[in-house]
């Protein structure tokens, strides 16, 4: 009977050995040193199948356990703190029918130039001064007859920023212009005073004819601090307008109106014109800005057709 009770035990044991978790053979130091000679090759690459190591690019040596570039790949340069990557200002492209902007957001720009030029070709453009939503101050419409004989110059006052000038070429598509604007670093109103000007009533004009020798002609129109509306037109011969400016400000006196007009060529007369009722009277300061000193007044103006044609290529001298 105890032979049998111990048969019967022994066997019990033996069936509990079956949901007991067999151990590895190994031990875990091994495991430790076999994962460690995986990412410990001399390259820094991950161990393959057959004991070969294929490079990775990488570096497991850095401190802290982050990866660094191997030998041979320079560590890209970051800006120090707190400093912005520079931009710089360049000519602008404005195709027939777009919008550029250019934002001011410092308070210490308190004045912005603006020129436009095209290749030759008519340019039409709209121009206005942003300062917060719905605010324009003032505006401008442009037309120049030829755009690179009389590129677009004018000084646009921008107090208490920040201050957004947009410029729309209103042209068609086959029209288009650069355009660049930049804070100005010339202040035409040291150089022009108010007191030297002419008064114009409102629905008056003034005109000012220049000599051949005149190159560019600065106009500086102000009010006593009421809306400034205006017409600037440059004719070269009768009812000949070569270019044509009308300019809106809601306080002539805070934003005074700047403008240089290339006028190449003889017989210029720049018109002034108040377009607002009479209660709105400006003052106009119109005076030469270059003088082309190569100018003589004994050499004839040759004009006509310059295109190849009948006698057009013959030297008969």
């Amino acid at each position: 009977m105890k032979i049998y009770c111990s048969l019967l035990a022994l066997s019990a044991l033996q069936g509990a050995n079956a949901f007991v978790i067999q151990t590895p053979k190994t031990s875990a130091l091994a495991h430790a040193d076999s994962a460690t000679s995986l990412f410990s090759s001399p390259t820094g690459g991950f161990a393959n199948s057959v004991g070969t190591s294929q490079s990775a690019g990488f570096s497991p040596s850095m401190p802290g356990g982050s990866m660094a570039p191997s030998t041979g790949t320079q560590p890209m340069k970051q800006p120090a703190r707190g400093e912005r990557p520079k931009k710089t200002n360049k000519v602008v492209t404005v195709q027939g029918g777009s919008l550029k902007t250019w934002t001011f957001a410092s308070s210490l720009v308190e004045k912005v130039q603006v020129n436009l030029k095209s290749d030759g070709r008519p340019l039409d453009a709209d121009i206005e001064l942003w300062q917060g939503p719905d605010n324009t101050p003032q505006k401008m419409r442009v037309y120049i007859e030829d755009g690179d004989k009389r590129p677009f110059c004018a000084y646009m006052e921008t107090p208490r920023g920040p201050n957004t000038v947009a410029v729309r070429n209103i042209a068609q598509l086959e029209f288009p212009f650069s355009a660049y604007v930049c804070a100005a670093s010339e202040d035409l109103a040291s150089s022009m005073s108010a007191s030297s000007g002419n008064v114009v009533q409102g629905g008056a004009l003034r005109t000012y004819p220049f000599d051949p020798s005149v190159s560019s002609v600065k106009v500086f129109i102000t009010t006593d601090g009421r809306p400034l509306n205006t017409r600037i037109e440059l004719l070269q011969g009768p009812n000949n307008n070569k270019q044509v400016v009308e300019v809106y400000t809601e306080d002539g006196l805070d934003r005074p109106f700047n403008i240089i007009i290339e006028c190449p060529g003889s017989g210029n007369v720049v018109r002034v014109c108040n377009t607002a009722p009479m209660e709105f009277p400006m003052i106009a300061t119109v005076e030469p800005y270059e003088i082309d000193t190569s100018y003589d007044d004994s050499e004839p103006v040759v004009g006509g057709d310059d295109t190849p044609g009948f006698m057009s290529g013959v030297d008969q001298w």
